[in-house]
């Protein structure tokens, strides 16, 4: 069935959230407000950081340019959504392509201004990462590890941008930015794997495209192997006992994650490894909070 014959709706709330990623945002706004309440605030009392409006600013701001971000990425990908997974499309099924067109727009411009008013680095961040989500959906995602490098870079940037707008505790903010780049860009390739199908069939030029299955694994190892050691050379570097054991408790399931990894051979298991990487950088999101004990 193609997407101009199955459209029903012009507009529907469930399917804006879904375009949205709605639990994502949610995620990135905690993520955002852990790492103000635990990172920027430590070690002072931080139970003020709560009610802070610049920081409900700064988080809204954020997660209005992550927003747009998903909105555009599906407007692009629909045609290929319908092979890899033609049961979450929204595009043109829930949601009309103009309003997914006018919301995209809208949702920048309000990100934009929104981190405009705290400040002119807030405001010129949010500009860049909301032109290079456009540019991702448009063209970086069909490159090999480029478009990976660009979302595991915008998402660490999530984390930074508080530490850049507070200007206190850069160095721990740092590591976790670090770490949530690192998983990322891990999940992102495992993603590509996942949609190995759809992406070939429309040209996408992803690694797993390029080098094979085989080859993009044995990346993988090498990138988490690598990552492993900045994890524990960081961490030492910051003699910051609770870091140097949340790298050590660390060990364990990213040992699985590779043994996950070199088992998986289907759609369905890429997905899998896909989830349990979005469930170790919350695990690594949570750990900010024994930074207030």
């Amino acid at each position: 069935m193609s997407p101009e014959n199955s459209r029903k709706k012009s507009f529907s709330v469930t399917g804006f959230l879904k375009l949205t990623r709605f639990p994502n945002l949610i995620i990135i706004g905690l993520t955002q407000y852990f790492s103000v309440i635990f990172l920027v605030a430590y070690p002072e009392t931080w139970m003020d950081k709560i009610y802070d409006i610049k920081l409900l600013l700064l988080s809204s701001s954020t997660i209005l340019i992550a927003a747009a971000g998903y909105i555009i990425n599906d407007y692009y990908d629909v045609k290929i959504d319908y092979i890899n997974k033609p049961e979450k499309v929204v595009v043109g099924k829930l949601v009309k392509r103009r309003i997914v067109l006018v919301s995209h727009a809208a949702l920048n411009i309000l990100g934009i201004a929104t981190g405009l008013y705290l400040s002119i680095k807030v405001g010129i961040i949010n500009f860049f990462a909301g032109f290079l989500l456009w540019i991702y959906s448009n063209q970086l995602k069909r490159m090999p590890f480029i478009g990976n490098l660009a979302i595991a870079f915008l998402t660490g940037l999530a984390i930074l941008v508080v530490a850049v707008y507070y200007q206190r505790n850069f160095s721990l903010v740092l590591n976790y930015a670090i770490f949530a780049f690192s998983i990322n860009l891990v999940r992102e390739v495992i993603k590509d794997m996942e949609d190995l199908r759809g992406d070939l069939r429309f040209g996408s030029k992803t690694l797993p495209i390029v080098w094979g299955l085989r080859k993009t694994k044995y990346f993988l190892y090498g990138l988490i192997f690598f990552f492993a050691i900045v994890f524990i050379y960081l961490s030492h570097k910051l003699e910051n006992h609770i870091l140097n054991l949340f790298f050590i408790l660390l060990i364990v399931p990213i040992v699985y994650l590779i043994y996950l990894l070199y088992r998986a051979d289907s759609q369905q298991r890429f997905h899998q490894l896909s989830v349990y990487c979005k469930l170790l950088m919350l695990a690594g999101i949570s750990s900010m909070i024994f930074f207030s004990f």
